[in-house]
């Protein structure tokens, strides 16, 4: 299995290196800098936001292509916003689909997503099986991730994107991104937030960064042996 992790940030890059005992490597190709983990894994600290995101993850994936190594899975993953009270500080969230939040177009009868428009896709969603075993190694729930460029930070926001998609557990800015890339290459793709604040109003107060973190390495430990053994052939 020839994985690609992608997180936003390098301390998100870390916290997943940190669930292995080995140290990794760095591997530069075009564009971007990976980190090797001896498992076989590739580790890209991709950048902030659903675009960046998406460019870094396919100039890794375009390289492994080119490389003769392509990659089996993605994975988007790192800290992120909760939906109270389904997912709270701590916990963890594990994506059975990936949407973007606002793609579409505000009309005189309220947001329309692209599909509706008639082009486009607004939701990726993980090998079902998958998304299970994730769950029930991590402890994870399963539920919607939505993508966005702007964080909430309102509770009329956080009010708006629940009544828009009633599934959502958690919110971040790169998920989508990561699995237009991976689509586009046909590859599936995986998403893990460990959530480190509330969505809604923003009070930096409020935030487990540290937490969330620490979560995240947790899951990974535990991800290591069901993500290796997975059959990349499941859609």
């Amino acid at each position: 299995m020839r994985l690609l992790v992608a997180t936003a940030v390098p301390a998100e890059r870390d916290a997943v290196a940190g669930a292995f005992p080995a140290p990794g490597a760095r591997v530069p190709r075009p564009g971007i800098v990976l980190h090797r983990l001896p498992e076989g894994w590739d580790l890209l600290a991709a950048g902030v936001g659903p675009a960046l995101a998406a460019a870094s993850t396919a100039a890794a994936l375009t390289a492994a292509a080119l490389d003769g190594t392509p990659y089996n899975l993605v994975v988007s993953a790192g800290i992120g916003g909760g939906f109270a009270p389904h997912a709270p500080v701590g916990s963890l969230v594990v994506a059975d689909a990936v949407t973007a939040a606002d793609l579409g177009a505000e009309t005189a009868d309220g947001f329309l997503p692209v599909t509706d428009l008639g082009f486009g896709t607004v939701t990726h969603r993980p090998p079902a099986g998958l998304v299970a075993a994730v769950a029930a190694a991590t402890g994870a729930r399963p539920g919607t991730v939505l993508t966005g460029s702007t964080v909430t930070g309102t509770a009329r926001r956080a009010a708006l994107l629940r009544e828009r998609h009633p599934n959502a557990l958690a919110e971040a800015m790169e998920g989508f991104g990561v699995a237009e890339a991976a689509a586009a290459h046909g590859v599936p793709v995986l998403e893990l937030r460990a959530v480190s604040n509330p969505v809604g109003p923003r009070d930096r107060a409020a935030w487990r960064i540290g937490e969330a973190l620490a979560a995240l390495t947790d899951a990974f430990g535990k991800l290591a042996p069901v993500l290796t053994s997975w059959n990349p052939h499941e859609r």
